[in-house]
């Protein structure tokens, strides 16, 4: 799977700098922890390797586990575990591809919080439904919501399946969806209900948000001090879920206070830039117009 220039080209390829935030951290620390645990696969404690205990107390434990019991931070903790070498590397190129943009469109703490949830989603329903086995590793669920997400904000990009065939987004995530649910109780050790799971979230969440009555920033609202970002909020034009998109309320303010002449400039501008995101694409960007985005993301 890939993309082109004229498809989807996201940022990032001026250096690891200029990752998003929420993107460039998930990568480090993933690579960290797996990192880790491969040096806990030559390590023996009493009878048993260090990597079992790691994968016990920090993987998602199905109920009656034998050996291991199901504690509620693993909800968190799975999603950073990753089995063999091709797991990790999968996951996490699927969410630099569908994550960059995505990030800088719902701003990095609410890209973090919907991340998050997406795994938990999809750990919940492969706990619930899937039953009993071993450990539950995998950014899997997340990464699917990312996917799912990046579908309903760009539903005609191109994506290239091995570089040969291109593919819309819209479709290629449906097509995705029907096999996972096709292949859920293969006997294989793949977690198809984590998918699944973490892409009802995906699609939940981004549904739910662009909604008047029900909106994520207000959530947000508590937990901000005196400097606020309001993250970008989407109007769908038509169609159920994979319809255009328009961008609206993207602002910078200060509560209790006067916005300066400079504020407004800068919501002028963003909102420019976003605007210009949904009629074109993030790859029309220029280089000007991607930096002040990814510093505006920087701020929530």
């Amino acid at each position: 799977m890939s993309y082109d220039r004229g498809s989807y080209r996201p940022m990032g390829f001026g250096g690891f700098s200029f990752f998003p935030p929420v993107i460039k951290n998930l990568l480090i620390i993933n690579g960290i922890v797996f990192f880790i645990k491969i040096i806990a696969e030559n390590i023996v404690v009493g009878q048993t390797l260090l990597e079992t205990y790691i994968t016990g107390y920090f993987g998602l434990i199905p109920f009656g586990h034998p050996y291991f019991s199901f504690m509620p931070w693993q909800l968190i903790t799975y999603q950073f575990l990753h089995a063999n070498f091709s797991h990790i590397f999968f996951n996490m190129l699927m969410l630099w591809m569908f994550g960059m943009e995505i990030e800088n469109i719902m701003g990095s703490r609410k890209f973090l919080v919907f991340y998050l949830l997406a795994g938990i989603g999809g750990g919940l329903l492969q706990l619930l439904i899937g039953g009993g086995g071993g450990p539950i590793i995998g950014a899997s669920g997340a990464v699917f919501g990312v996917m799912v997400a990046f579908a309903m904000f760009f539903p005609n990009r191109m994506i290239y399946i091995y570089f040969l065939l291109p593919v819309k987004a819209k479709y290629l995530i449906v097509f995705l969806m029907v096999i996972e649910f096709m292949s859920v109780g293969d006997g294989s050790f793949v977690a198809h209900l984590a998918h699944l799971g973490g892409a009802i979230v995906g699609f939940s969440f981004v549904y739910l948000d662009r909604q008047q009555n029900f909106n994520f920033d207000k959530m947000f609202d508590i937990f901000k001090s005196n400097k606020t970002y309001s993250d970008t909020t989407f109007k769908k034009r038509s169609g159920f879920g994979f319809g255009r998109k328009e961008v609206e309320d993207a602002e910078f303010y200060e509560i209790k206070s006067d916005k300066s002449s400079e504020d407004k400039v800068d919501q002028e501008v963003i909102d420019a830039i976003l605007d210009k995101i949904s009629r074109s694409g993030y790859q029309n960007l220029t280089e000007k117009e991607k930096k002040i985005l990814f510093e505006a993301s920087k701020k929530n």
